[in-house]
């Protein structure tokens, strides 16, 4: 059935045949239910019916493309004018010649240019002809639109795979970064580091090509960057990850939540020289996400204008596309601590 109908919406010849078929049946009806003489009307609609064609084809194939929708109104009104008056002529002559001595001889008396007669012939194309112009703008205004989306989609999805390659290069340097502090205190900890960041460099490469992710694999790409912060800094950075709620059948946007707690430890964690804190929770509530991350911030700092790396400019763009009034983004800075709630709604 379906084939069926896909073969009927793309058949024009038969999209076509219907559409004069119908018009015939209507108008040749309407009329001879007034004179109750069917034979008349239906042989009249069928003797007008090429005229009218040919005007209508005229109409949608050269003046609609050509003036009309290129906005030559002038032009398109004068060529439309005149070429339904040469069409009035020809079913002047198709009245004239063929259906007046079938039906009505006696109207044969009258002469072949009777103005009154070929001006109405014009006019009366103009229903069929109308119809089918404002047909064809449909389609063209559902085609055009359909191509806008197509462009708008491709474009989006376009920045959204620009937005997610600037997140490798950010992260890279930011943990090579880490390994590079180790290996310069000839530390134990490099090897694992080394393993760590293999782990996530396989998550970033293999995981994430999809546009969603599993939440739990996501979470589980967080704990494993969080490990190699401690390795890091260790006793003097206390760091809690909290789950609660549902997780485990939810999808994210993967790479989300990576540069909100990025910021933590390059915000935090780096620029306090004392003990430090990192406190990352996620609660899966049945049709809402809400993830929050605080981290402690030397009071020297106090509240200032926190400026907005690549990284968090990067995640906000990617929400905009990603979830488009779905989200709620709120960062709250305060004399000791940084906070950042995003809301992600079902």
């Amino acid at each position: 059935m379906k084939q069926r109908l896909h073969w009927l919406f793309g058949n024009h010849i038969l999209q076509h045949t219907i559409f004069w078929a119908a018009h015939v049946v209507f108008y040749a009806t309407l009329w001879g239910s007034f004179e109750e003489n069917y034979v008349y009307t239906f042989s009249e609609e069928l003797m007008f019916l090429p005229g009218k064609m040919a005007f209508t084809y005229f109409t949608l194939y050269f003046l609609l493309p050509r003036y009309l929708l290129p906005g030559r109104y002038s032009a398109f009104f004068l060529w439309f004018v005149g070429a339904s008056f040469l069409t009035g002529i020809f079913q002047r002559y198709v009245s004239y010649g063929f259906l007046y001595p079938m039906f009505y001889p006696e109207w044969m008396n009258a002469p072949f240019f009777y103005w009154a007669k070929i001006v109405k012939l014009s006019v009366m194309m103009y229903p069929v002809t109308f119809v089918a112009v404002a047909i064809k703008l449909l389609k063209y205004w559902y085609v055009n639109q359909q191509a806008q989306q197509v462009l708008t989609q491709e474009k989006l999805q376009a920045e959204l795979k620009f937005l997610k390659t600037q997140i490798h290069p950010h992260f890279l340097f930011n943990t090579l970064n880490n390994l590079y502090a180790l290996t310069l205190k000839k530390s134990d900890k490099a090897p694992e580091m080394v393993l760590k960041l293999s782990e996530l460099i396989n998550y970033m490469l293999y995981e994430c090509t999809s546009d969603e992710v599993s939440l739990s694999k996501e979470i589980k790409f967080i704990q494993n960057y969080i490990d190699v912060e401690k390795m890091r800094y260790g006793d003097k950075l206390d760091i809690e990850l909290r789950i609660t709620g549902e997780v485990s059948d939810r999808k994210i946007a993967p790479l989300i939540l990576l540069p909100f707690v990025e910021n933590c430890f390059k915000h935090g964690a780096s620029e306090t020289l004392q003990q430090s804190w990192v406190k990352v929770s996620i609660d899966g509530q049945p049709h809402v996400l809400i993830i929050k991350v605080e981290n402690s911030k030397s009071p020297e700092n106090g509240i200032t204008t926190r400026k907005e790396g690549i990284g968090i400019q990067n995640v906000k763009r990617r929400l905009d596309l990603l979830y488009p009034e779905k989200h709620t983004l709120k960062i709250l800075n305060g004399e000791e601590t940084f906070l950042i709630v995003l809301t992600l709604n079902s």
